[in-house]
């Protein structure tokens, strides 16, 4: 067992995935760092949500609320995973960990580098190896989905949804504009076509196909265009509760990335 601190930025839904393989992997000493209000819509599985209930389990691990780094320690100890709001990352400098994970998926760099720790990693677009991070994970699907690369970047941002079930841009729902989303239905609902999923302000969002609610964001503030539900054109409703083959993927590059480095420096 490699036991080292890991600082992951984000505690969304990919994070989320992240986070939990490293754990199970015997990483257990992770801070995850977000923003006051995260734009996350996979909330079941995703450990921002320690943020509005104090404490979320997703697949049997645990993620709880710290204020600072005396409720961090505690945390680790309860084995549990920190989650703390951060949007300066000021703990980095202060915890000294020996990883970052840089897992916002803003489809950009949002000012991380290598010299934050021993070993930083960057998921997505917006990063290069090993010049800005030591290495970078592939998020995009496809054959080379969770890739780890250590020379070069990872695949541009196709701004594309997946495809599943036949369907691509239908299964997300967006804001129509800036608002106050209130929801109508939550995660895990049957819906139909045609049915108001939430509202932004006044302005009802509407499901364009038939399937399980997926996500659904919290009632916050957004901007228009935001990513504010997602629906599974499937039936059934477990898997809203589980992490996706997306981000054990993803996880899975980043628990290589880190042995791999690690081990390079043995």
């Amino acid at each position: 067992m490699l036991d080292v601190s890991i600082v992951i930025k984000g505690a969304g839904e990919m994070a989320s995935g992240i986070a939990h393989r490293l754990f199970m992997a015997g990483m257990t000493r992770i801070c995850m760092i977000e923003i006051e209000a995260p734009l996350c819509v996979r909330r079941t599985v995703s450990f921002c949500e320690a943020l509005f209930e104090r404490q979320v389990e997703v697949e049997g691990v645990t993620g709880a609320l710290v204020r600072d780094r005396a409720a961090l320690a505690e945390a680790w100890n309860r084995k549990q995973i920190g989650v703390i709001v951060d949007p300066a990352w000021e703990i980095i400098p202060d915890l000294k960990p020996y990883v970052v994970v840089d897992a916002i998926l803003a489809k950009k760099n949002l000012g991380t580098n290598r010299d934050e720790a021993p070993v930083v990693i960057g998921v997505g677009p917006g990063f290069s190896a090993p010049d800005v991070v030591h290495a970078v994970i592939e998020s995009n699907r496809g054959p080379n989905l969770g890739q780890a690369i250590y020379r070069g970047s990872a695949q541009p941002y196709t701004g594309v949804p997946a495809m599943k079930g036949g369907f691509s841009w239908e299964r997300v729902l967006r804001a129509p504009h800036a608002g106050l989303v209130r929801q109508v239905k939550s995660i895990g609902d049957h819906v139909n076509t045609g049915d108001t999923i939430l509202i932004v302000d006044k302005t009802p969002v509407r499901a364009a196909i038939d399937g399980v609610v997926r996500g659904v964001i919290r009632e916050i503030a957004v901007k228009e265009n935001e990513k504010v539900g997602d629906i599974d054109p499937g039936s059934e409703s477990s898997g809203c509760r589980t992490i996706s083959d997306k981000a054990r993927a993803i996880g899975g590059g980043v628990l290589e990335a880190i042995l791999h480095i690690c081990g390079q420096r043995s």
